[in-house]
């Protein structure tokens, strides 16, 4: 099963990394791209195609096999975004990585031994879901100014607050929440907290509708004097704020890795379309502006890629890579608006109509220069270390 374009190695791909990427290019072709039309309708990716997928081993990379993992590195993780991407749906995209490598990873990095033996298992194998809850209305990118708080009461804290844009927030069935345990006002005393759905106090506010990623549900949430017992903390008390940011590194690389597998999908798409559309007497491809368009677009994509791919590299061997994670989420977060820019434009009126591949990615791909910290704020993380 091979692409046209896009199927560049690196040389610390090993077999094992060869072997991930067929089996999601084949799970994506039998179960995603026949039944994604319906999941965009109904606004969520069903709990079964979460499950399959934790047959499969596929919602653990990085987690080890006694907790149902693969044991792989962060370069396994970075297939898995990638190819994620090329599947064509965002939102399905968006929906298994945020539980794999935003939201779970809390648990995993932090978490005591017993709170990973208590849920890690159903996350591995798809059947506890996971969010993560830290941008508030008033708060995204800059953590300092989060509102939500929690005041300690007998066996446990008080969360009071909201949290805004929470993806998988109407579905998942456990939440690491962000909240302010020290005194109110900007500063960085946050702990992090496992809500367990059904919790007294928690509340999903209301679904959020969304310029892209419709097979993604995205909601506000609310509690209201939301008991959460002690044993529920993640981490340290007041030390939520650096689990956050540390996560990010992580959460950026994987960002990346989808968005240069979304670009490559819609430049082979574009492909196709330009080589048997005629006007004018030949086809598209013929016109010297769109070949060196799409010619030039591929060769950015693929100098992102080689930046995504050492940096998970350099991760996986323990190196620094802040910097580089910066860089990578502002590069591709764009260049994937770019990308998408071009192939609507020479897919002509088909590619402004909707049901088709190219429409839906152009709308999905919007969101990849803010989620996950907007571009503006990534060069100012690169400009506080060069």
């Amino acid at each position: 099963m091979t692409d046209p374009i896009g199927n560049n190695t690196f040389p610390y791909f090993t077999e094992e990394h060869e072997m991930l990427r067929d089996t999601l290019r084949r799970f994506i072709a039998d179960k995603v791209i026949p039944n994604g039309d319906g999941w965009e309708k109904d606004g969520f990716v069903p709990r079964d195609i979460l499950r399959e997928m934790g047959s499969l081993g596929l919602l653990g990379m990085r987690y080890p096999p006694e907790f149902g993992g693969a044991g792989l590195d962060t370069i396994a993780n970075a297939i898995f975004a990638e190819e994620l991407g090329r599947s064509t749906y965002g939102g399905f995209a968006v929906t298994v990585l945020v539980h794999t490598d935003m939201a779970s990873t809390h648990l995993f990095h932090s978490g005591t031994d017993e709170q990973k033996q208590r849920w890690m298992p159903g996350i591995t194998a798809g059947e506890l879901i996971t969010a993560v809850a830290m941008t508030e209305a008033g708060a995204g990118s800059d953590l300092a100014s989060m509102r939500t708080t929690a005041t300690k009461v007998a066996g446990g804290y008080q969360l009071n607050g909201s949290k805004m844009f929470i993806t998988n927030g109407v579905h998942a069935d456990l939440y690491f929440v962000a909240a302010k345990t020290g005194e109110p006002g900007r500063n960085r005393n946050i702990t992090m907290f496992a809500v367990e759905k059904g919790a007294q106090g928690f509340t999903v506010a209301r679904e959020l509708e969304k310029h892209g990623w419709w097979s993604s549900d995205t909601a506000e949430l609310a509690f209201d004097d939301c008991f959460v017992p002690d044993g529920n903390v993640i981490g340290q008390e007041g030390r939520g704020f650096y689990a956050l940011v540390g996560n990010l590194q992580n959460e950026r690389i994987v960002l990346g890795a989808q968005s240069c597998g979304e670009s490559l999908k819609a430049i082979e798409l574009t492909l196709e379309w330009v080589k048997q559309r005629e006007a004018f007497g030949a086809s598209l491809w013929e016109k010297q502006a769109i070949r060196q368009r799409l010619s030039e677009r591929l060769a950015q994509v693929e100098a992102a890629r080689a930046l995504v791919f050492n940096t998970a590299w350099r991760d996986a061997n323990g190196e620094e890579v802040v910097k580089e994670v910066s860089m990578i989420k502002a590069l591709c977060g764009d260049l994937v608006n770019k990308v998408m820019y071009d192939c609507l434009q020479f897919h002509g009126g088909t590619g402004y109509m909707r049901g088709t591949p190219v429409e839906r990615m152009a709308r999905d791909a919007r969101v990849q220069s803010i989620g996950g910290g907007a571009t503006e704020l990534m060069f100012e993380e690169i400009a506080k270390r060069i």
